[in-house]
């Protein structure tokens, strides 16, 4: 199965690609810690299958020192002991911000208030962002069915410069 489409060999998916690359620099700048990030974008890639996103955050978090056991239970975080409570509550956001029509009114308040209870005011705007970018994202590559698997930390820092 062959890409549909190079979004970056034509001049609008580049711009476009480009656009989303910066988001995602002022998110990296934000206060929300780098490893809740790469759960958060892991996770919502594995609700949405996209195996090229899912490559990049597994391989991003662990060369953030992020731990083997923390990554395969990812995908079953609620019935495992090695997240923290704030690290639950992003991840329940990450589902339910992800699974929008499952949920009769979006996001829960019950979710909510564990995520004010656990972020502040910038960490939110960050974590919100982030869900919304990681779900264009994969929307994006399971369109054009981008597969994972040839992803290498160097190739993002290296669209940084």
């Amino acid at each position: 199965m062959e890409p549909r489409i190079n979004l970056m060999a034509n001049e609008l998916g580049a711009k476009i690609a480009k656009r989303m690359h910066g988001v995602g620099q002022v998110i990296e700048q934000s206060p929300l810690p780098k490893t809740t990030r790469e759960l958060v974008m892991l996770r919502v890639s594995q609700i949405n299958g996209c195996g090229l996103c899912v490559d990049m955050h597994t391989k991003e978090a662990t060369a953030a020192g992020e731990s083997a056991i923390r990554l395969h239970l990812v995908s079953v975080w609620r019935e495992s002991t090695v997240f923290s409570d704030a690290e639950r509550a992003a991840l329940a956001l990450a589902e339910e911000g992800t699974r929008l029509a499952d949920h009769h009114h979006g996001v829960s308040d019950e979710t909510w208030a564990q995520i004010r209870q656990h972020y502040d005011d910038d960490q939110i705007v960050a974590l919100i962002w982030v869900i919304a970018m990681i779900n264009a994202a994969n929307r994006g590559n399971v369109i054009l069915r981008n597969r994972g698997g040839s992803y290498d930390p160097s190739m993002l820092a290296a669209m940084s410069h």
